[in-house]
């Protein structure tokens, strides 16, 4: 893979810190920096900044309106910030860090493939870094970055930036954050100045590393998935019989989101859970008739052979052992107001397929502070247990650890249909 498909992708980020770090700092700077930033935007960050006396521009202010909006309790929901460079799009995802708003953090993080996890250098680390740095490993985040920022307040001292990276690495170890597949990566850096934020600056000689950026633009994210399993599970079944074009008349295909692998024509295959089997006669994204489909692509497929496919099915490939379940046992984080009763009967939705659910026991809750385990008979909003469920319908899940996409679920109220939660599973039943 050349450098030029290998960063021509979307990423997506996560920044996690409380205000005091100098996180709306950081996203300013990396919108400044990368020069994109709206003209008139700039120019009303430029006035507000000589109205509190500020001789220079306060990056900061570019996420203060959304700030405000947490203060007088208007949001809490998870603010996205879009900015690209000639080398690749992305999208900053901006969770609150505050404990009560926890599930926010969880459903930002879950479609991350990053996550930066801000420490005040002054400060060290805290028991909300320890909080972030627990949530991310919980959503099966592979690439950290942790910034030591405020750099300028500590003089750029290198002893102090390395006892802090010192002892995180200690703590990413007792919580087994730094296991095989996960990269951590530290950078020392001064938002406020920009120090290897984009540009390298002058002040942090003695560090050698990328900057925050280059982190950014060299990561190869479809490394995460390229040698995972095909999952495509069938969202529609397209059969276009009112047609007036009769070479549409006899036209069957199969629709769905490439969760995870690769697909290509002649490709022998097999649906879930039928275990029928065929080959891949065509692959389509729109009009274009293309030889391959990949991760996260939304294709149309044709197969050689009639076979019963409904919404629902999963194609994977022949040789793949994984079955349907009626049962598994998962990370869940509670977002509901209502609490979640054991004595309910809930659906749970999993890529295209829903099934009733029973809640067979809550096994252990999650201190999100301490990140002890504690007994609980029911789970309130931020909550987050391991919780084991018993299917009335089979579904045809992996590990979550193994892959996000048909590792994940959420749960819903039958009788509101509201999402009351969101589930990670750890293991399945046989």
């Amino acid at each position: 893979m050349n450098d030029t498909n290998k960063n021509n992708t979307v990423l997506r980020f996560l920044t996690c810190g409380s205000v005091d770090d100098g996180k709306s700092t950081l996203i300013g700077r990396l919108l400044f920096d990368t020069k994109t930033i709206l003209t008139d935007t700039l120019s009303q960050i430029e006035k507000s900044s000589k109205k509190r006396g500020m001789s220079a521009i306060d990056l900061s202010l570019i996420t203060d309106g959304l700030q405000a909006e947490r203060e007088q309790g208007i949001t809490i929901d998870v603010a996205y910030r879009y900015f690209s460079t000639g080398t690749r799009k992305y999208i900053i995802a901006d969770a609150p860090g505050h404990e009560q708003y926890t599930r926010n953090m969880v459903t930002a993080a879950s479609t991350s493939q990053l996550a930066i996890i801000l420490i005040d250098a002054r400060k060290g680390i805290l028991t909300q870094t320890k909080r972030h740095s627990f949530l991310t490993k919980l959503v099966g985040i592979k690439h950290i970055v942790i910034a030591v920022n405020k750099m300028d307040l500590i003089e750029y001292d290198q002893e102090k930036y390395q006892s802090i990276c010192d002892d995180y690495k200690i703590f990413a170890s007792a919580i087994q954050l730094d296991q095989p597949g996960t990269k951590i990566q530290f950078i020392p850096m001064s938002a406020l100045n920009g120090d290897m934020i984009v540009d390298r600056g002058s002040m942090i000689d003695w560090y050698k590393g990328p900057t925050l950026l280059e982190v950014l633009e060299n990561l190869d994210t479809r490394e995460d998935i390229k040698e995972s399993a095909l999952r495509l599970p069938i969202q529609y079944v397209c059969r276009p019989r009112d047609s007036d074009n009769k070479e549409l008349h006899d036209f069957r295909a199969f629709m769905g989101r490439i969760e995870s692998g690769l697909l290509q024509v002649n490709d022998k295959i097999k649906v879930l859970p039928s275990n029928q089997e065929s080959t891949i006669k065509e692959i389509r994204i729109g009009d274009k008739i293309l030889k391959k489909g990949i991760f996260e692509e939304s294709v149309t497929v044709s197969l050689h052979d009639e076979i019963d496919v409904s919404r629902g099915d999963m194609l994977v490939h022949a040789h793949d052992e994984l079955r349907s379940t009626k049962g598994f046992t998962a990370k869940v984080c509670w977002l509901s107001e209502t609490n979640l009763s054991t004595n309910r009967t809930y659906l749970i939705m999993h890529t295209s397929r829903t099934s009733k659910a029973k809640i067979a026991s809550i096994n252990s809750k999650i201190n999100i502070n301490s990140l002890a385990l504690e007994e609980a008979n029911d789970l309130k909003t931020n909550d987050i247990a391991d919780v084991t469920f018993k299917l009335a319908q089979p579904l045809i899940v992996d590990k979550y650890a193994n892959n996000r996409g048909t590792g994940a679920f959420i749960i819903i109220d039958e009788s509101t249909f509201h999402t009351v939660g969101a589930g990670m599973i750890e293991s399945i039943d046989k």
